[in-house]
């Protein structure tokens, strides 16, 4: 599988981890979250949940207002909520 954007894949042999890292930033605000392949029963359904909670910490960003061109701290508590409930 190939990486899209803002979903990078990790499949490595030496490594310990296979599977997504979400990582978006927008207006100086960073959100990262990993979907292991082990936790998630394989590399699709890892990369559904990925796209899933991609698509609503972009909803999340994108509707939000921004103070002097930064996210507010509600805005940011909400994305890192969806990113925590993700799995």
């Amino acid at each position: 599988m190939k990486s899209k954007k803002n979903l990078t894949r990790f499949s490595y042999e030496t490594a310990a981890f296979e599977g997504w890292r979400l990582c978006i930033s927008r207006a100086g605000s960073t959100f990262t979250r990993y979907f292991p392949d082990k936790k998630l029963g394989g590399p699709k359904k890892a990369l559904a949940a990925a796209e899933k909670t991609l698509t609503e910490v972009k909803a999340i960003i994108e509707n939000s207002k921004r103070v002097e061109g930064k996210l507010t701290a509600t805005t940011i508590k909400k994305a890192n909520k969806v990113l925590l409930e993700a799995i």
